[in-house]
């Protein structure tokens, strides 16, 4: 089974007061995600980010097929760094690490690293290479546009 990791990095135009309290807002989600993924959420634990926060999905990734995704916010450091892990979905691993870095009173580095890996084996490292993982490149992309556009106006 092939474990893949994808890495994102982007200055956003904000101080990290803004930054964290729109990206620990799981309402906001759906605002950086792109709609032809139909995200919608289903059910959320809390209303702010909080460490054991569990929450509930539904996405059409492929062909209008509803799939429930279900993750918990399993670390978090306030202003730094949070970490969401999928404990249901459709990978077989999914580890999102968000690392938050301050560069001055009007800019904030923000980093995603991806760590994930598919089930089915050898078919699954197939999948990933075919589709998924430029699937999660355009959702990565698509996300970046959209921070651009709510922050470095």
């Amino acid at each position: 089974m092939g474990y893949y990791q994808k890495k994102s990095k982007q200055i956003i135009k904000t101080d990290i007061n803004t930054l964290w309290n729109f990206i620990s807002d799981p309402s906001n989600l759906k605002k950086i995600t792109p709609t032809n993924l139909g995200f919608k959420i289903v059910n959320s634990s809390h209303n702010v980010m909080t460490e054991g926060m569990i929450i509930s999905y539904k996405i059409t990734p492929v062909l209008n097929i509803n799939t429930k995704w279900v993750t918990e916010i399993s670390h978090v450091k306030h202003k730094e760094v949070f970490v969401d892990q999928q404990i249901y979905g459709p990978y077989k691993l999914w580890h999102h690490q968000h690392i938050f870095k301050v560069i001055d009173d009007h800019s904030v580095s923000m980093t995603d690293i991806i760590t994930y890996a598919l089930p089915f084996g050898i078919i699954g490292d197939i999948v990933n290479y075919i589709f998924v993982q430029n699937k999660i490149k355009k959702i990565f992309d698509y996300r970046t546009i959209a921070l651009n556009k709510i922050f470095n106006k």
